[in-house]
């Protein structure tokens, strides 16, 4: 029966696997942005050697399933399920946000380099107090779209063993099979990712209007 389901031990169960999803989400999301926005700069300095380098990992990475990182990840390396899907998403996303910061640094008037340079600035402290600052500003609904992203493709951790939100989903599935059930126990999942992102989505409209108002 449906109602066998509603019952306090069954939703902290899978809140304990949302627990988890956001855990994998929010170190993917920390790791992936540092590395994103080192590429970015790499890429937006044109530095030699690096650039190209970091050109290719872009380009394998866009091509290439995250599913197969955290697979790869998972089994050729000592890490835990939790800790290599943490590690392969990390890279995946960061290509992705490597793109995007270099787009916000590329959207920058160049005038700006030019006048900091003539001040006697270093590269680093203009890409640090300059470029970077504008760069986020700029780049806050990609960004925030890509953190969603993110949180919805922490599912695929459940492939290589970690009960996350989705996986612990599949656990009552198996546990409990009618049609009406199944259906319920989506619902539950669904509804649970739904309510986090678009929390997410809502807060990054709402600083990204705020933001726009103070820059007139």
């Amino acid at each position: 029966m449906v109602s066998d389901l509603m019952n306090i031990y069954l939703i902290k169960f899978l809140l304990e696997g949302l627990a988890v999803t956001l855990e994998i989400s929010f170190f993917s999301i920390v790791f992936s942005v540092i590395l994103g926005t080192l590429m970015g700069i790499v890429r937006y300095l044109n530095i030699p050697i690096l650039k190209p380098l970091s050109n290719i990992y872009v380009d394998i990475v866009r091509n290439i399933p995250c599913l197969l990182f955290i697979l790869v990840a998972r089994f050729t390396t000592p890490l835990n399920p939790t800790l290599s899907g943490i590690a392969a998403m990390s890279f995946f996303t960061g290509a992705i946000m490597s793109e995007i910061i270099r787009g916000g640094l590329n959207s920058l008037s160049k005038g700006q380099i030019e006048a900091a340079l003539s001040q006697g600035m270093s590269t680093f402290q203009i890409i640090r107090y300059i470029v970077l600052p504008q760069a986020y500003r700029n780049i806050i609904p990609p960004m925030m779209s890509q953190f969603t992203t993110v949180i919805k493709d922490s599912a695929f951790v459940w492939e290589v063993g970690t009960e996350e939100l989705t996986g612990r989903g599949m656990i009552l599935i198996g546990k409990y099979g009618s049609t009406g059930q199944v259906f319920t126990i989506f619902a539950a999942v669904a509804g649970l990712y739904f309510i986090v992102n678009y929390t997410l989505s809502h807060f990054a409209r709402k600083q990204h209007n705020k933001m726009a108002v103070r820059s007139y």
